[in-house]
């Protein structure tokens, strides 16, 4: 297990740790559910170092993009992020990830943990004309300050105007005496915030300023059992849950990012397969019954006989009640349809809704 570079903050703030990703994370610092609450009503900090990634620079750069994402780089101008998928030759996906356009030709890519050495090693096989990527993750960390309260908190530690940001754009700058960090107005709970790139040597003292500045509206460190509730009640995929290896990216909603007005990996198979219709589609659903609904737990209809199964699910904090992702056939997506949840034998019943849930 590797550990992020400020593992021992972590530990000193008592904070349990749980291995996650191939890294050892802080799950929780006090309870899920006050973590959860504080992200929604005020800020919360995660430390979400053990995220990958990627340069992509010089001659070639956007081509190489194009050429590995399903959604469109080439609308990206300088400032602007940009959320795509690799796709698979078998129909899945490699990973979902960020595409950040720094300037023409300059790109950063941002990949999920668990896949850091598989979303390498899939881009290297198409990068056929040399393009320059660097691996930066091992000396990258990542803070996500996130909820109502986080311009509140860290304004007064940059010169950029915070509040003037807009959803999934950047700006690059000082930010608590530090030169050259990026500072991105996106994240995963849904409650706003800034994603914060800094090199591990000033990752410490980036820290501490962000919980300096932020005490006066009670800002606090958050683990990743709150970031799977926040981001579920919103309706965000997780890889590995909702997305995978075989799993259709068009069925488990991914369609709106998939821009067939060029050609990438796969295209000609995913634009077949929209041409047909899906027949699965990944559905959010909530408890009727009292009930918490799990990952791989059967999705069943009236008879009992299973239709689809969870990818995602919990108890939801601000709903009080449980809810999940789940694929369903096209059939019983529609919202409204009542579904049932098999939970240790017993069918407890739900209904499909339209998401965010929150």
């Amino acid at each position: 297990m590797k550990t992020i570079p400020l593992h021992q903050i972590h530990v000193d703030l008592g904070a349990k740790i749980v291995p996650f990703a191939g890294f050892e994370m802080p799950v929780r610092y006090s309870s899920d559910l006050d973590e959860h609450l504080a992200v929604r009503n005020k800020v919360g900090v995660f430390d979400v170092s053990h995220m990958g990634e990627f340069t992509v620079k010089g001659p070639g750069a956007l081509e190489l993009i194009q050429k590995v994402s399903a959604n469109d780089a080439s609308v990206l101008v300088d400032g602007k992020v940009q959320y795509s998928y690799l796709p698979n030759t078998q129909g899945g996906v490699v990973d979902d990830l960020l595409v950040y356009r720094i300037e023409a030709d300059d790109y950063l890519l941002v990949v999920n943990a668990s896949n850091i050495e598989k979303d390498w090693d899939w881009i290297q096989q198409y990068n056929t004309e040399g393009v320059a990527m660097e691996n930066i993750s091992d000396q990258t960390c990542l803070f996500a300050v996130q909820g109502p309260l986080a311009v509140d908190a860290i304004q007064s530690l940059t010169s950029i105007d915070l509040g003037a940001m807009t959803y999934y754009t950047f700006q690059i700058g000082t930010f608590a005496g530090v030169e050259n960090v990026i500072v991105s107005a996106t994240g995963y709970t849904g409650s706003g915030g800034f994603e914060i790139y800094v090199k591990n040597k000033d990752a410490e003292k980036v820290w501490k300023a962000i919980f300096e500045a932020g005490a006066p509206v009670g800002i606090q460190p958050i683990g990743l059992g709150a970031r799977d509730t926040l981001r579920l009640e919103k309706g965000f995929c997780l890889y590995g849950n909702d997305l995978n290896d075989t799993r259709s990216p068009l069925e488990a909603g991914l369609g709106w990012v998939t821009k067939f007005t060029k050609d990438f990996v796969n295209s000609e198979a995913l634009k077949k397969e929209k041409e047909a219709g899906i027949k699965n589609k990944l559905s959010a659903f909530q408890m009727i019954d009292r009930g918490i609904p799990r990952g791989h737990y059967e999705l069943c209809d009236a008879e009992g006989i299973k239709i689809g199964e969870v990818t995602s699910g919990t108890q939801s904090p601000t709903l009080q009640k449980g809810i999940g992702l789940g694929m369903l056939p096209i059939g019983q997506s529609k919202p409204g349809t009542l579904i049932f949840v098999k939970v240790r034998d017993r069918l407890l019943k739900a209904e499909v809704v339209k998401l965010p849930f929150v």
